[in-house]
């Protein structure tokens, strides 16, 4: 695909207004905003997503957080989980810098794309099923257009169906589990490893890699330990350079 298509994209993504729910609640938060950022001009718009366009890795989280993404423009910017996830993509070599404020802060993704199951930030961080549907054409496009993708690492079972059903949509069917993962209908769980061989758009195989989310109540409860994010990007790098 030309990688023109992107711009292309993301402004269609950034116009979207398919979700009556999400686009009175993003636009809501944009107006109120929260008191340490009263004067900033909050982004209140779907946002699209943001990377290395020849990237092999691709990461999927939830959706733009209220006062992280949809005031940034930029997924996981200017909030913990973004503050999360870029120390350790930074740590494994795929950032420039360990942390994200805002969309000109000069941080760059290496061999990495950073994406979501749903575009607009969502009452209570809960899409609906219909609206997480009005969402994945977007998430199908981008993993065409992503034509040297290797590995996709999942934030968070809602992430994990999200890509699952994606790629369902390119004609992927479901995909082997590895190392002793017994169960023949791909589930969740955090460090859980699947594999498509071949797939039916492009030259070779695809990699699926399920991670917790380094949402607050997960990192703050201990669901989540810096340790257990680093050896999951460290096992994308290993996998990366196994294919």
């Amino acid at each position: 695909m030309e990688k023109e298509a992107f711009p292309g994209l993301a402004a269609e993504i950034v116009a979207c207004v398919r979700c009556p729910r999400l686009v009175e609640y993003r636009q809501a938060v944009a107006e109120r905003k929260r008191r340490a950022y009263q004067d900033e001009a909050y982004w209140g718009r779907p946002v699209p997503g943001f990377g290395d366009r020849a990237a092999r890795l691709v990461i999927v989280g939830l959706a733009p957080a209220a006062h992280g993404g949809n005031r940034t423009g930029r997924m996981f910017t200017g909030d913990a989980s973004g503050d999360w996830l870029y120390r350790a993509l930074y740590r494994a070599g795929f950032a420039n810098q360990p942390t994200s404020r805002s969309r000109d802060d000069g941080l760059e993704l290496r061999d990495a794309y950073v994406t979501a199951s749903c575009r607009c930030a969502p009452p209570d961080n809960r899409p609906s099923r219909e609206e997480l549907a009005n969402c994945r054409p977007y998430l199908v496009r981008e993993l065409q257009l992503l034509e040297r993708a290797r590995v996709v690492v999942c934030l968070g079972q809602i992430a994990f169906a999200a890509a699952l059903a994606a790629l369902g949509e390119l004609g992927t069917g479901r995909p082997e589990p590895v190392e002793g993962e017994g169960s023949p209908r791909p589930r969740f769980q955090h460090g859980a490893l699947f594999r498509w061989r071949t797939l039916p758009w492009r030259a070779g195989g695809l990699w699926l890699l399920a991670s917790y989310h380094p949402s607050r109540r997960n990192t703050q409860t201990g669901l989540l330990s810096e340790p257990m994010f680093d050896a999951v990007f460290a096992r994308a790098r290993e996998l990366l350079n196994r294919d």
